[in-house]
C-alpha cells in the first residue's frame, strides 16, 4: 500500500463555542436565563451586577487608565456595557420604546431604644419600624408581609384538612383508625377511591369490626367540610350536598333535583329531556327550575381545599399601541434578566505581555464574560427583530382581535429577518409577548391556512374563533352541528372539511352538538 499526500477543498460548518453558546441561549426559556445568568456571575469573577454604581465605575476607570503597570488597550473595556432592552431597537415604525431608569435611595432609619425597659413591655411599642410601602412618605410592611407568607406558606392538602376535622370528632379508637384509612384512600378531588370492602379486609387483621362500621365512620366523613367529600360516584356526590338543605326549607326545585339524581342521572347526562320529563312526570319549567338547582353543586368538593398551583409567565416582549400616531410599538421586558456588565477593576488587571497563570485565568474568564455578554446582546436582537416582524404581520389581530389573524409559517419570518428557520423555531419556543389582548407565546402567531371560496387564505386560528363564535351565538335548543357549521362558513367564503371543524371544535374543548342541548 502507497502512501501519499492529498489536497481537498470543501465546505465544513465548525461549532465553534461561542456559537454553541449562542444558539443554547437563544432556546432558553426567561426562568431558564435567568438561572444561566446567575451561574455565569458566580462562576466568572469578571462579570458583575449593574446596580447603578456608575459613579463608582467612573472612578475605577480613571483609576486603572493611571495605573502605570497596566498596558491594557481600550478594546479591553469595549465589553463593558449593560445587557437591558435599551440594547436593542429596531429603525422600522414597529420600534423599541426606551424605559426611564428606576432611582431613588432606600430610605435609612435610625432609632435609639431606652436601656431600662419593664417586664411587660412589648417590643412593638418601643421599636417602630419606618419603611415605607409603595414609594409613598407613609406606610407600613403589614400589607408585604401577608403578602410574603401567602406566597411562601405550605398548602394544605384535602387529607390535612380531613385530619384536622377527624382529631376534632369525638369517636372511638377503633372508628378513628378507620377514618385514617378511609381518609388516606380519598383523591384530591374528594372522592372515595377504595371500595368499603377493600378497606374492610385491610383492617380486619388489627380491628374486629364488621363493614357496617366502615361505613358508618364513612357517612360521617361524608358530612365533614367540604360537603359531599368521602363519595364512591357522582350520584352519591351530589346527594350528600342536596340533603345539607333542611326538611322545612326544602324548596320544590330541591325535590325534583333530588329524583333525577338519585334515578335518572345517566339521562340527564346525556341531555335527553324529553325521557326525563316522561319518567319524571316534570314539566319543562320543573326540570328546568331542577337542573339550575343541580348545575350549583359541585361534583369535585375536594379541589376547592387544594387548587392546582398557579403557573407565572414573565413576558419576554411587550406589544403597546401609541394613542397619538395609533402605531403599535415593540419593547423587551427589561425585567426578565438581569442586567450585568464587566468588572473594570477586574479587567484593568489583565497584562498583554503576562504569561504567568494567574494572568492567563483573568484573560480567559475576561475572553468568556465578553462571549456571554455578546451572546445576551444577540439574542436579545434576534428576539426583538421576529417580534417586530410578527407584530407587523398580524396587526390585524392586534387591532380586531382573533379573526383577523393572518396565516404564518416559520419561512415566512425567516425570509423577513433572514434567518434560517431552526433559529425561529428556537426563538419562538417558550418566548412569550404581553399585548392588549392578553400574553401569548410567540408560536401562538403562527398558524396553517386554509384556502378560501375566492382563493384566498384563511388562518387555522380564525377558523377556530369564527367556531367559538357560532356556538356562543347558537339556540341552546337546537345546537349547531358539524355539518351545520361546514356550511355557515361555506357562506363566508371559507370551505373546510366536516371533519377539520370537528377537529378545532375538539380543540377548543367544545363538547357536541347533543352535549351542548339546553332547556332554553
Amino acid at each position: 500500500m502507497k502512501l501519499s499526500l492529498q489536497l481537498k477543498m470543501g465546505q465544513q460548518l465548525t461549532m465553534t463555542p461561542q456559537l454553541q453558546q449562542a444558539i443554547r441561549l437563544l432556546q432558553l426559556s426567561t426562568l431558564d436565563l435567568q438561572q444561566e445568568i446567575h451561574s455565569a456571575l458566580e462562576s466568572n469573577p469578571m462579570l458583575e451586577l449593574d446596580e447603578g454604581l456608575d459613579d463608582y465605575h467612573a472612578k475605577e476607570d480613571a483609576a486603572a487608565e493611571t495605573n502605570s503597570e497596566s498596558s491594557s488597550s481600550s478594546d479591553e473595556y469595549s465589553a463593558d456595557r449593560v445587557i437591558s432592552s435599551k440594547d436593542s431597537k429596531d429603525t422600522s415604525e414597529y420600534s423599541a420604546n426606551t424605559d426611564s431608569d428606576r432611582d431613588g435611595d432606600d430610605n435609612r432609619w435610625e432609632e435609639s431604644i431606652p436601656q431600662d425597659l419593664s417586664v411587660d413591655s412589648s417590643w412593638d411599642d418601643v421599636y417602630q419600624s419606618t419603611y415605607t410601602t409603595g414609594g409613598s412618605g407613609s406606610g407600613s410592611s403589614e400589607g408585604d408581609s401577608m403578602d410574603f407568607e401567602s406566597r411562601n406558606s405550605v398548602t394544605e392538602t384535602l387529607q390535612d384538612h380531613l385530619m384536622w376535622q377527624l382529631n376534632l370528632t369525638p369517636m372511638s379508637d377503633a372508628d378513628r383508625l378507620i377514618g385514617l384509612a378511609l381518609i388516606d384512600a380519598i383523591d384530591p378531588n374528594g372522592m372515595l377511591t377504595v371500595s368499603v370492602d377493600a378497606i374492610h379486609a385491610s383492617l380486619i387483621r388489627s380491628l374486629d369490626i364488621d363493614p357496617d362500621e366502615v361505613l358508618a365512620v364513612l357517612h360521617r366523613i361524608q358530612q365533614f367540610d367540604p360537603v359531599g367529600v368521602g363519595y364512591r360516584d357522582l350520584a352519591e356526590c351530589l346527594l350528600i350536598q342536596l340533603k345539607q338543605f333542611e326538611d322545612d326549607l326544602l324548596t320544590t326545585a330541591v325535590k325534583h333535583a333530588k329524583i333525577v339524581v338519585k334515578d335518572h342521572l345517566q339521562l340527564l347526562g346525556n341531555r335527553d329531556y324529553a325521557q326525563l320529563m316522561r319518567l319524571t312526570r316534570l314539566k319543562e319549567p320543573e326540570l328546568r327550575d331542577a337542573i339550575a338547582v343541580i348545575e350549583q353543586l359541585n361534583p369535585r368538593p375536594g379541589s376547592d381545599i387544594a387548587p392546582p398551583s398557579t403557573s407565572y409567565i414573565v413576558p419576554d416582549v411587550i406589544v403597546t399601541k401609541d394613542s397619538s400616531s395609533g402605531r403599535w410599538l415593540v419593547e423587551l421586558n427589561p425585567e426578565t434578566a438581569p442586567k450585568i456588565r464587566i468588572n473594570p477593576g477586574y479587567a484593568s488587571l489583565v497584562r498583554r505581555a503576562d504569561n504567568s497563570s494567574d494572568n492567563n485565568y483573568l484573560r480567559d474568564n475576561l475572553q468568556e464574560a465578553r462571549w456571554f455578554i455578546k451572546s445576551l446582546q444577540s439574542r436579545n436582537e434576534t428576539l426583538m427583530k421576529v417580534a417586530t416582524r410578527i407584530v407587523e404581520h398580524q396587526r390585524g389581530f392586534f387591532e380586531y382581535g382573533e379573526e383577523a389573524m393572518k396565516p404564518l409559517v416559520l419561512h415566512d419570518i425567516a425570509e423577513a429577518v433572514s434567518m434560517h428557520e431552526s433559529t425561529i423555531s428556537r426563538v419562538t419556543t417558550q418566548k412569550y409577548m404581553h399585548t392588549p389582548k392578553g400574553i401569548f407565546e410567540l408560536k401562538y402567531f403562527f398558524s396553517s391556512h386554509v384556502s378560501t371560496a375566492g382563493g384566498g387564505e384563511c388562518s387555522s386560528t380564525a377558523i377556530r374563533a369564527l367556531i367559538k363564535k357560532l356556538v356562543a351565538a347558537e339556540n341552546t335548543r337546537k345546537p349547531l352541528s358539524d355539518s351545520k357549521i361546514t356550511k355557515l362558513l361555506e357562506e363566508q367564503g371559507i370551505n373546510v372539511a366536516r371533519r377539520t371543524i370537528a377537529k378545532y371544535r375538539e380543540s377548543l374543548a367544545i363538547p357536541p352538538s347533543n352535549e351542548r342541548k339546553r332547556l332554553a
